[in-house]
């Protein structure tokens, strides 16, 4: 497979008045970890986890308004957006809590309130069963959930179990990057929103065979099996999330999500946290937040400013 190694080119005037934010990098041991870090140093911090095939553009949206009152930490999973994408890399669910534990410790961020979407569940959720002491309910902690998992379920559509095999599976998504780029259509509902500016910043990250690995890697790290390793992360994690079942919690759901759905996937977050504030968006997809940023700012920043 050919392959020219572009780096992401996000110098264009339109991309950049959608994601107008100033860069930053965590050394990873020899690998960047790129992330935002936006809003007063000395604010609540909140930090925004992203999942797959996406990146920080994801919550562009949602960034300056709650900016304007919190310290907002966005980090781009290492093989995502503008983190390095080395070829020879563990892009485990594993790995990438401890990405963000390191990220979390550099930045010396106490009493985090996490906001979480597809991976980013149970990468976020993987971080606050390890360090319940950092997410403390007391101190002003809490959690924002957009379409997401950080527990096993089952169902998972056959064309995701397709996407996982060694050879139709990468051919598909780092040869034609059919994963990201169905993404922009299939996990929207509203259409006129994905324009081609917003289409091309959600792709310009994952423009080559190289740059589209961890698509891959995360896609087959999906524990479908009992054995599969990534299996016993979630089950830990899950085993843990009652210590949270008490903290705020506000569930934003895209409705129409036909991977993580309303019948599987949210019944499983209301029956662990049965006192979550939960608002179900008719007219929504997977990619909720672009469906609905003017319907989930408004509840957002009034959970975000509770005491």
């Amino acid at each position: 497979m050919s392959d020219n190694s572009k780096s992401p080119n996000l110098k264009s005037p339109n991309l950049q008045s959608l994601y107008p934010f100033a860069p930053h990098w965590l050394d990873l041991g020899g690998v960047k970890m790129h992330y935002l870090d936006e809003g007063p140093r000395d604010a609540p911090p909140v930090v925004m986890v992203h999942g797959n095939p996406t990146w920080s553009f994801y919550y562009r949206t949602l960034i300056p308004e709650i900016a304007q009152t919190h310290r907002v930490i966005v980090p781009d999973h290492v093989g995502c957006g503008l983190s390095d994408k080395p070829q020879d890399y563990p892009y485990t669910l594993e790995q990438h809590i401890r990405n963000l534990e390191t990220l979390i410790a550099h930045l010396e961020l106490r009493d985090i309130t996490l906001v979480l979407h597809d991976w980013g569940g149970a990468i976020g959720m993987g971080y606050a069963t390890r360090h319940p002491e950092n997410v403390r309910a007391e101190h002003g902690s809490r959690f924002v959930i957009f379409n997401t998992s950080a527990f096993y379920m089952p169902a998972v559509p056959w064309v995701l179990k397709l996407a996982r095999s060694p050879v139709i599976g990468e051919t598909m998504l780092r040869g034609l990057n059919a994963f990201a780029g169905m993404a922009v259509y299939l996990a929207m509902v509203n259409h006129k929103r994905m324009t081609p500016d917003v289409r091309a910043g959600y792709l310009a990250p994952y423009n080559s065979w190289r740059n589209r690995i961890a698509i891959y890697r995360f896609v087959q790290d999906i524990p479908v099996s009992a054995d599969h390793p990534t299996r016993a992360t979630v089950d830990a994690i899950d085993a843990k999330l009652h210590l949270f079942r008490d903290h705020p919690m506000l569930i934003l759901w895209g409705a129409q999500d036909f991977v993580f759905t309303v019948k599987d996937f949210l019944a499983g977050w209301q029956a662990r946290f049965p006192k979550a504030d939960v608002h179900i968006l008719d007219h929504a997809g997977h990619y909720v937040v672009e469906d609905a940023y003017e319907r989930i700012l408004p509840p957002m920043k009034v959970f975000l400013s509770k005491t």
